[in-house]
């Protein structure tokens, strides 16, 4: 009898460690601003873990954190309380970090990922706490050649979330949505910069296999070292097939931390068995007092929530009349949505389609172009929408208000002193059309054969020339009717 192949399910969690936008670091008056500072510039005695000082917790970094949560929808207890969390790192200056375990500030949450073909799916949030973030190791080559390990601690004390999602995730590809949706939530709200590349959005995934249909979870692998979107994709993806093939063979998984290797074709590599895990021996925190949260204070958070992407996409689809597609893009960040709904109050309703248009199109061209986000972008809303309102008056063309929105996109002018610059005013008649027309008909030749051969696409050839030497001052449809006559008449 043929052994029939055994089907696996996916099953995988994500930890996701974020580092919030405050000022100072979670504990101490330190400046949280450290990407570029000098090594160990941004440093006191709390967060360099002498003995005998003692913590204060960053208020702002607490109110992001519950902000947070209740945009993933998630309960708010009326009590939390801190603590320690212990494991010998070299870049842990206490020798252990200050935590959250059985009294989170959050619990029991979730967030909604919408698939390729539509459908949604719920992945449940199990906790977003608080804690500190650690030092970082350089490892640097002396002048003798000799590789040696240093500790900066400007990044130890950084206030840092973490996201715990429940095992509910079935893809590679739905944790990329998962931390796509997270991301775009934590840049809305104003908790994080959410930059993998940087460091401040950090993703450890949690992956097991077992046979379709069971309810048991197989063997645990944790996965780190994962730093872009297409990281964890490809992390998760290798992990999945290892699995499989472990499973395949009659092989049993390992439960294990391993870490992703970029390079090549990229693999993961085993770095500690259960085993060697370390146990943390949480204790309460003792020079920090529990938390008392109470329902006004939260009421007074959920109340500072600005208007998530989801239901921000909705509104632009029913008060707007745009498509999904073009919601979606609009609402991508929250300065191009805002941008785009300060550019329809300037304007009136009406021409949303417009705006919309503009953004997505010749904005967005030469956003990519020049490597520019909405907020460095120069030309105001208001402006803008002057250069709408231009081409449906008929006081400039089309092909004109392209010209005159690229010279706007450099300068941030306004559009009215654009058109006078580049003499971009329309034709005042057809008396220099006409002499326009007669120039095109000279310079091709051949379009002219091929229109009186019955090839009458050959006339938007010669309109296009037309439209070259004015510089996009003709008017289209006129210099189409003028040209048409002319060419019957020879």
């Amino acid at each position: 009898m043929t052994q029939t192949a055994t089907t696996y399910e996916v099953v995988i969690g994500l930890e996701v460690h974020s580092q919030l936008l405050t000022s100072s670091k979670m504990f101490c008056a330190c400046s949280s601003d450290y990407t570029r500072a000098a090594p160990n510039s941004h440093v006191c005695p709390v967060c360099l873990g002498m003995p005998g000082v003692l913590p204060v917790i960053n208020r702002a970094a607490v109110e992001k954190t519950v902000m947070t949560a209740l945009a993933l929808n998630c309960e708010i207890p009326a009590h939390a309380k801190f603590d320690r969390k212990n494991y010998p790192y070299p870049d842990l200056m206490k020798g252990y970090q200050i935590s959250q375990y059985d009294m989170p500030l959050s619990k029991d949450g979730w967030l909604m990922i919408e698939m390729a073909d539509g459908t949604e799916r719920r992945i449940g949030i199990t906790r977003v706490h608080l804690e500190e973030d650690t030092a970082m190791s350089r490892h640097v080559v002396d002048g003798d050649g000799e590789t040696m390990s240093l500790v900066d601690v400007n990044r130890s004390g950084v206030p840092l979330m973490e996201i715990v999602s429940e095992p509910d995730i079935r893809s590679p590809e739905e944790a990329r949505l998962y931390l796509v949706k997270l991301r775009q939530i934590l840049r809305y709200i104003g908790a994080s910069k959410a930059n993998m590349e940087e460091g401040n959005f950090r993703c450890d995934a949690n992956v097991s296999l077992r046979p379709a249909g069971s309810t048991t979870l197989g063997a645990k692998v944790e996965v780190k070292n994962m730093n872009s979107f297409r990281s964890v994709v490809r992390a998760l993806e290798f992990e999945v097939e290892r699995q499989t093939e472990v499973l395949s063979a009659g092989g049993v998984v390992a439960q294990e931390t391993r870490g992703w290797v970029e390079g090549g074709e990229g693999h993961t590599v085993s770095q500690r068995s259960k085993e060697q895990a370390h146990d943390y021996r949480y204790f309460p925190e003792p020079d920090l007092p529990p938390l008392a949260l109470s329902a006004a204070w939260i009421a007074g958070v959920r109340a500072r929530l600005p208007e998530l992407p989801e239901a921000k996409r909705g509104r632009f689809v029913r008060e707007y009349g745009l498509g999904i597609y073009d919601a979606n893009l609009l609402t991508d960040t929250r300065a191009r949505a805002d941008y785009f709904e300060a550019a329809v109050a300037a304007t009136g309703a009406g021409r949303a389609k417009a705006v919309s248009n503009w953004m997505l199109n010749d904005m967005a061209r030469l956003q990519t172009a020049a490597g520019r986000d909405i907020e460095d972008v120069a030309v105001r809303p208001e402006a803008l929408t002057g250069l709408i309102a231009l081409v449906e008056s008929g006081a400039i063309t089309s092909s004109a208000a392209r010209s005159v929105f690229e010279r706007m996109f450099v300068t941030g002018a306004p559009p009215d002193e654009v058109v006078a610059e580049l003499g971009l005013t329309p034709m005042g008649g057809d008396d220099e059309l006409l002499t326009a027309i007669e120039a095109a008909i000279a310079a091709n030749p051949k379009a002219v054969a091929d229109f009186h051969a019955g090839k009458t696409a050959a006339l938007q050839s010669l309109v296009g020339g037309v439209m070259k030497q004015t510089r996009g001052r003709a008017n289209p449809e006129r210099t189409r009717e003028l040209l048409h006559s002319r060419l019957n008449s020879s």
